[in-house]
């Protein structure tokens, strides 16, 4: 058991080590979960919020409304504790993920 511990824990270092190698203009939302140490549920719970901002957004917009601090404020509550809003919102408008609600949250940073 041991063992496999000591494995385990070399390939995080590796994946680490890994992450580090993309290019900053390369996958930054990638590198940052990565380097979160983020699992595969918490970033589906991510983009789960994404999805539902995104439409609230949509909706938000056909109704006329443009004041968008609530909205932002409820994607930073619904962030994962290690992730900073700053580095999501970056990344994801590099990335091209969700591109108009991330255009949105920035007006907010």
């Amino acid at each position: 058991m041991n063992e496999l511990i000591k494995r385990i824990e070399k390939l995080e270092y590796h994946q680490r080590l890994m992450a580090e190698m993309i290019p900053d203009n390369g996958f930054p939302f990638y590198r940052l979960i990565i380097r979160n140490g983020l699992s595969k549920k918490e970033v589906e719970e991510l983009l789960v919020i994404c999805d539902r901002l995104s439409m609230k957004l949509k909706k938000q917009k056909a109704e006329g409304f443009v004041y968008n601090t609530p909205l932002f404020k409820e994607f930073e509550e619904g962030l994962h504790a290690m992730l900073d809003v700053h580095e999501v919102v970056n990344s994801c408008l590099v990335q091209n993920i969700y591109p108009v609600l991330m255009k949105q949250l920035q007006k907010s940073l």
